[in-house]
């Protein structure tokens, strides 16, 4: 059983996206602001659309906090989308005499006509509405949430952008003082040299009416020793992470450490060597295994890189057929971004830090932070001592 258990639900253009998260420690700081930081990030990057001109996404908090801090009660959010005063008709949730922006023609790499077939649904807006991308806002803002608490736990999370198009950054060992920089980044990557190409990149596809995929990298700093199992399959932490990872729309892919190379690679050249220091501990020189070793975190900052496919909405759209007419035609277009690659690390960023939250509950539990934090420095005290 999930000890952070969380669900969305939602709309792209109705009234709003709600969520709620249960298993949140009493004490943890926490208000609006610390939420809408985060929303802000997801909305901004070079070649996003124009739903990001529309919407500012902001949060009210409904319930599980009380002057600043969690009150160990479920805490629930809301956050409305501005957009649906132009949709009430469309998305009314009573009968309308006539429905509008009906929708036929299934975009090829989406979920319309899959999720047509699986619901029954004739107009498949009643399939891309849930399916876009929109519903990762509720994701990032409950992942605000697990981020407070981690970080009251000296736990950070942050990512940045390896690759957009066929423009490459240096995959490498980033400090968390360097993968600041990449805040400051229209595509939310550390290497300047590598902003400046993967902008001119997204511009050539924007000409094109084309889209772009790419990799992000999530790294988390400050863990313990001990999250994860390796007693059962679904304990192990990196079966939670490529969950998690995978259920972001768009994501194709999903690696710890240096993954997929490891497997063209000599194990003299792929594991860590383990190394003992007094006062700190076993250590190790390298973190070519990503921070996770038999499904368990190492002490080492855990490295997760997951691979983005383009977007499936195109202006220039492929071929694609009628689903009431059977006539072919070319593929509805919806609003889109030429890429959403810099936004995805910061739904990326909160699908991990869920997936920490509930490790970190699992393996040290406690009712309020205090009481967590108790256990998590005595542990780390056990832990230089064995």
């Amino acid at each position: 059983m999930q000890a952070w258990r969380w669900l969305t639900a939602g709309e792209s253009h109705g009234p709003g996206l709600v969520g709620i998260v249960e298993g949140v420690p009493a004490g943890v700081p926490l208000g609006p602001a610390d939420i809408d930081r985060d929303l802000a990030r997801r909305q901004q990057g070079y070649g996003r659309g124009g739903r990001m001109r529309i919407e500012q996404d902001r949060v009210t908090i409904w319930g599980g906090v009380r002057h600043g801090r969690t009150l160990g009660s479920p805490v629930a959010l809301l956050v409305a989308n501005k957009d649906h005063e132009h949709w009430r008709t469309t998305m009314a949730v009573e009968p309308v005499a006539e429905v509008d922006r009906v929708v036929t023609r299934p975009r090829p790499g989406h979920a319309d006509l899959a999720g047509g077939i699986k619901y029954g649904h004739r107009d498949l807006r009643n399939v891309l509405e849930r399916a876009s991308a929109r519903e990762t806002t509720m994701r990032v803002a409950l992942g605000a949430v697990a981020r407070a608490f981690l970080s009251a736990l000296g736990i950070t999370v942050r990512g940045h952008v390896l690759s957009l198009g066929a423009v490459e950054a240096p995959a490498r060992a980033y400090t968390l003082e360097e993968l600041e920089r990449a805040e400051t980044s229209p595509v939310r990557v550390v290497d300047p040299a590598a902003e400046e190409a993967m902008m001119a990149e997204v511009d050539r596809a924007k000409a094109a009416g084309d889209t772009l995929g790419g990799v992000f990298e999530v790294d988390a700093f400050g863990l313990p020793v001990g999250l994860g199992s390796y007693v059962q399959w679904d304990r192990r932490l990196e079966a939670a992470l490529g969950a998690a990872l995978l259920s972001i729309p768009a994501i194709k892919g999903v690696e710890v450490g240096t993954g997929f190379r490891q497997s063209a690679e000599p194990g003299s050249a792929v594991h860590d060597p383990i190394r003992w220091e007094a006062g700190t501990g076993f250590t190790r020189p390298t973190n070519r295994a990503g921070g996770l070793e038999g499904g368990i975190t190492t002490g080492q900052p855990l490295v997760v890189r997951i691979a983005m496919k383009p977007l499936s909405t195109l202006m220039k759209p492929l071929e694609s057929v009628d689903i009431e007419s059977k006539q072919p035609f070319l593929a509805q277009v919806e609003r889109s971004d030429v890429t959403a690659v810099p936004a995805a690390v910061v739904v990326g960023e909160a699908m991990v830090l869920h997936v920490l939250a509930d490790a970190v509950l699992q393996k040290f539990g406690g009712d309020s932070l205090e009481e967590v934090r108790e256990r998590v420095e005595a542990w780390d005290q056990r832990v230089r001592r064995f």
